[in-house]
């Protein structure tokens, strides 16, 4: 049974879940889900948690992203790129220096706008079914952030605009390039995207499904899987006494004298400042076998470590 991470380049054409059904299929494994939608057309890395790694979806979702994309500047569609219907066209006379200004405006974040060609539900319906029912609908604009824009190249003959984002979780790249577009007064929609970045995974080391089939052939694929404990590494590692193993496979919380070594726990950390926390401190726990248990955390008022996610 596999359980960790595999970082997979999601290829134009295949939805995210079509990448979790492939995925299925390739390592017969069912219990597998991915860490945040990308369009069909969008390409670049989408890491996929497969067996007990499913519980820290929600972690890497949260995660900071950088995405590479191309604006085309003269069109706008009802989609905010270039599947969808042209709803106008506009002459382009743009500077480079003013699409410069126009980025900067967005560094630090905005009050986005959902687009309607989008898997958000409202009332229980997902945007996209609507737009395609022809409706639309008032979306509550969220605060995105976004945390730098680079401008890579600008074509003028093509009008179009090549960029880098790094930003914050739930943001609409095509949303981000359309309100570019409206502020530069011709109007714009997304002609490619690439992510190239989701937390410490990057698109240099991410894996087609064509190579993942190959890899399980060949039975190198755990090679390429991040082990869960891995996207804690930030996070202190404590190991629990053997005859007190049963405390932590059970789930149950235990204190200081239960660990193999605790001088050296103590000794390795600043209880004064351990990152942003300053009551509590997020740990690694193994048991003696060096077997990782799971994330709990340890509060310096009660002098216990409660437990915050298992993965036995």
């Amino acid at each position: 049974m596999i359980n960790g991470i595999i970082n997979i380049y999601k290829e134009k054409g295949y939805t995210s879940h079509d990448v979790v059904a492939k995925m299925r299929g390739i390592l017969r494994i069912k219990k597998i889900g991915h860490t945040g939608t990308l369009d069909p057309d969008a390409e670049g890395v989408l890491p996929v948690c497969i067996g007990k790694a499913t519980k820290v979806v929600d972690l890497i979702v949260e995660k900071d992203k950088t995405y590479e994309a191309v604006l085309k500047l003269g069109l706008v569609t009802d989609t905010q790129d270039m599947t969808g219907k042209i709803l106008r066209t506009s002459s382009v006379d743009v500077s480079l220096e003013h699409i410069n200004e126009v980025a900067e405006g967005f560094i630090g974040g905005y009050n986005q706008i959902p687009p309607m060609y989008s898997a958000l539900k409202v009332n229980g319906k997902k945007l996209y079914e609507l737009a395609r029912q022809g409706k639309e609908i008032e979306r509550k604009p969220r605060w995105v952030d976004i945390h730098n824009i680079q401008i890579l190249g600008y074509d003028a003959i093509e009008d179009e605009v090549r960029l880098l984002v790094d930003c914050g979780k739930g943001t609409y790249i095509r949303t981000l390039l359309y309100d570019m577009g409206e502020i530069l007064g011709c109007g714009g929609a997304m002609k490619s995207l690439i992510r190239t970045k989701v937390g410490g995974f990057y698109v240099k080391e991410s894996l087609k499904l064509s190579q993942v089939e190959e890899h399980v052939t060949k039975g190198t694929i755990g090679d390429y899987i991040t082990k869960i404990d891995d996207m804690f590494l930030s996070y202190p590692r404590v190991i629990v006494n053997e005859q007190y193993s049963k405390l932590i496979n059970n789930g149950n919380t235990f204190r200081e004298k239960h660990l193999d070594n605790p001088e050296k726990f103590f000794n390795g950390i600043n209880l004064g400042d351990n990152e942003q926390f300053s009551t509590n401190i997020f740990v690694r726990v193994y048991d003696s076998k060096g077997v990782f248990i799971g994330i709990y955390c340890y509060d310096k008022t009660d002098k216990i470590f409660h437990t915050e996610k298992m993965f036995l």
